[in-house]
């Protein structure tokens, strides 16, 4: 949901909102769902696997982190990874290399796959989404794709769903 926001571009990078944060829109403010533990449960999953790999193969993983695509627009990810490098600022000057978003159950698919179009309009190689009440992980490219796995080809590094340990995710699973 967007609201008008009264802030600058300036003013939204130095404010923290209480519970989940805002991704911000050329002017608007766009509130962000609430996560579930299956949601925060398989967020932790992603970030784990990928911090296993941190130095073999230099990537670098986070949650929630403030993503500039351009002047105007901050996005929030469930998880960025980024490579080859670590970013050495707050706010990244570089995009991810991979971009993880996990629905909620009060997502939009219409407003998330709008979101994973915008990620490949602005460059971002890797982007998926991963739904835990489904326990099923998609690839965007030129639409949503179900895969079982992927390869990151830039770190040499295959990513096999089921490795996530998302099984099981939700009780009696």
């Amino acid at each position: 949901m967007a609201t008008k926001a009264a802030l600058s571009e300036e003013e939204y990078l130095r404010t923290s909102y209480s519970g989940v944060d805002r991704e911000f829109r050329d002017g608007e403010l766009l509130e962000r769902s609430v996560p579930t533990y299956f949601h925060g449960r398989m967020q932790g999953l992603f970030f784990f696997f990928f911090n296993l790999y941190c130095r073999a193969k230099n990537i670098y993983p986070t949650v929630e982190t403030r993503i500039r695509l351009r002047s105007g627009r901050y996005v929030i990810p469930d998880v960025a990874v980024y490579w080859p490098t670590q970013p050495t600022t707050g706010l990244p000057e570089e995009l991810p290399l991979i971009v993880i978003e996990i629905l909620s159950p009060d997502d939009r698919m219409s407003e998330v796959v709008d979101k994973l179009a915008e990620y490949r309009e602005h460059g971002i190689p890797h982007i998926w989404l991963a739904d835990p009440d489904r326990n099923a992980f998609y690839v965007y490219r030129d639409g949503l794709n179900q895969v079982q796995s992927t390869h990151i080809p830039e770190a040499d590094l295959e990513f096999r769903f089921a490795d996530l340990g998302g099984a099981g995710l939700q009780a009696g699973a």
